[in-house]
């Protein structure tokens, strides 16, 4: 597959900044908020920028297997994103909020 020229004029460090960004961004959602669905959100946001520098990386060194590698990841966050909204849902259904705060109540 023939990469666009445009792509390939964007230089590997613009990449690297933007994805340390989106990867600082997550760390400071899920530092700072008690929301459990924000804190969910803020880890898949530092997954996404793993697999744009991946993807960057793979196009920079024209190897598809960054890129191959980058679909298994989205592969295994699908799943994550089901596993991680079930238990979201059942622990609001048992404490009816999702504050990660008050899941001390979830003790014995």
């Amino acid at each position: 597959m023939q990469i666009p020229d445009i792509i390939r004029q964007i230089p590997l460090n613009y990449y690297i900044w933007f994805s340390t960004a989106l990867f600082c961004i997550g760390i400071i959602g899920v530092l700072t908020r008690r929301n459990a669905i924000i804190i969910f959100m803020s880890v898949e946001l530092m997954l996404n920028s793993v697999n744009l520098l991946l993807a960057a990386f793979s196009s920079y060194k024209s190897d598809p297997s960054g890129q191959i590698f980058v679909f298994f990841i989205m592969a295994v966050a699908a799943a994550e994103v089901a596993v991680g909204l079930a238990i979201i849902v059942m622990i609001y259904r048992n404490i009816q909020t999702i504050d990660v705060g008050l899941l001390n109540k979830l003790k014995w």
